[in-house]
């Protein structure tokens, strides 16, 4: 499938929409009361209000713009760790501008954390692209 050949789609319905890959999933569910949205790895998985699920994929892309930008101003044995929040969640990039972790906190009215191995980034942010409009 493309540049992810690891990566699934699993159609459940036309309102729900999960898709996952080595080490990473993500989803949402347009008919569900209040957690529309999971993310995940293959070990855990949080369930998401829509605002946070927006937050989590508008900072997901804001911070690999930015890791993507610095890759001509680091040395390649450089690693660099870039940091965004909004009022509902934190997340944090770190590694090489190429190959970083991302890891992130929730600061809603529940709180949870979770983080994703470098090899599974790539995949996180194609699908989070494609999971909705954002």
């Amino acid at each position: 499938m493309g540049q992810f050949p690891n990566q699934k789609l699993q159609f459940e319905s036309m309102e729900r929409l999960i898709k996952s890959g080595a080490g990473w999933r993500i989803g949402w569910n347009a008919s569900a009361p209040i957690y529309q949205g999971l993310i995940g790895t293959d070990d855990w998985a949080v369930e998401l209000t829509e605002p946070e699920l927006n937050d989590f994929c508008r900072l997901l892309h804001q911070l690999a713009d930015t890791m993507k930008s610095l890759e001509s101003e680091l040395m390649d044995e450089e690693k660099i760790a870039c940091e965004a929040e909004s009022d509902l969640l934190w997340m944090e990039v770190e590694g090489y501008p190429h190959a970083y972790s991302l890891r992130f906190i929730l600061n809603s009215q529940r709180c949870g954390e979770g983080k994703w191995q470098p090899e599974a980034v790539p995949g996180l942010i194609q699908a989070s692209a494609s999971l909705k409009f954002f």
